[in-house]
């Protein structure tokens, strides 16, 4: 009996948090990699109030990540002086809202701040990725875990399209060991 009473707890405690959201990826053949690069630091912290279901927020929005860019080299810890992308979630959660008429609709929001930094910690981009919907509440379906993913979908495109966009990094920089051209005679700017 106590093992029961127990096994139910343990199932409790599982379901909490925000519903599992759908796998989701948006890969392009031709920007494997944002920058340029072939490798990244990728930090994702849940900075939300309510924690609740926070690792398995956080693990599928790394995972929408790392999918989406397959030619990258994805580290979780990323020691210093590293290029990094940071993504801090705010909100990410689905909620019923009844109206006076007895009906309603599912509220689902899905907010994180995107930061891109190179080695030396200078913010090469920083954006927001902030979507709202509103879904009827349909029988016989899960509107939470819909209503959810559908923001998540949508906040992880607009992602991918920001990093898509991202310069290639070190595109201006001189390779090592070559001078900087001098400058043009009578230009009054001192050289570096």
């Amino acid at each position: 009996m106590r093992r029961l009473a127990l096994g139910a707890l343990v199932v409790s405690c599982l379901a909490c948090g925000p519903p599992a959201v759908r796998s989701t990826s948006y890969a392009d053949p031709e920007v494997t990699c944002p920058g340029g690069r072939t490798a990244w630091n990728l930090e994702v912290v849940d900075h939300r109030v309510d924690h609740e279901g926070s690792a398995q927020t956080v693990a599928a929005v790394r995972d929408g990540i790392q999918k989406s860019f397959p030619g990258c080299t994805w580290k979780n810890v990323p020691p210093a002086g590293a290029d990094t992308i940071a993504i801090e979630i705010h909100r990410f959660r689905s909620h019923m809202e009844y109206d006076p008429g007895g009906g309603g609709s599912w509220e689902a929001a899905v907010e994180w701040t995107v930061t891109v930094s190179n080695a030396d910690g200078q913010t090469l981009t920083e954006f927001q990725a902030n979507e709202e919907l509103s879904r009827p509440n349909y029988q016989g379906s899960n509107n939470e875990k819909e209503s959810l993913s559908e923001a998540y979908q949508k906040a992880l495109e607009r992602t991918v399209k920001g990093l898509r966009g991202l310069p290639a990094i070190g595109a201006s920089r001189l390779p090592q060991g070559t001078a900087p051209a001098s400058p043009a005679a009578g230009d009054p700017r001192p050289t570096r």
